[in-house]
């Protein structure tokens, strides 16, 4: 299996944490119940950085990962983003070593 993952860095707009927390707990929930191929979308807080959230997403293969990216809740998500968020950071993952959730290893 060819898993595909991204680690995202978002630099949220000053008092905007709360607003923008809310709106990934409306996009995690369309997540959970309607993409069996995103494996792992984890959401955190940084510890001391207020402004600061990571995400670490892990999905069965590319194609996956594309059919969230056309998701109703992703798209939402996308687009409302931008209220929050002064700086987002990307880097794409090619998983190759590790401990994955079932149906997830390399």
């Amino acid at each position: 299996m060819a898993t595909y993952g991204l680690f995202v860095r978002f630099t949220l707009r000053d008092g905007a944490g709360q607003a923008f927390d809310e709106l990934i707990q409306e996009t995690t929930a369309g997540i959970r119940a309607h993409e069996p191929g995103t494996l792992v979308y984890a959401c955190h807080e940084v510890e001391g950085s207020p402004n600061e959230r990571i995400f670490f997403e892990l999905y069965a293969d590319h194609a996956a990962f594309e059919e969230h990216e056309r998701q109703p809740h992703t798209r939402h998500f996308l687009t409302e983003r931008a209220k929050y968020v002064e700086k987002t950071e990307v880097d794409r993952l090619q998983p190759y070593a590790g401990k994955y959730p079932a149906g997830a290893e390399k």
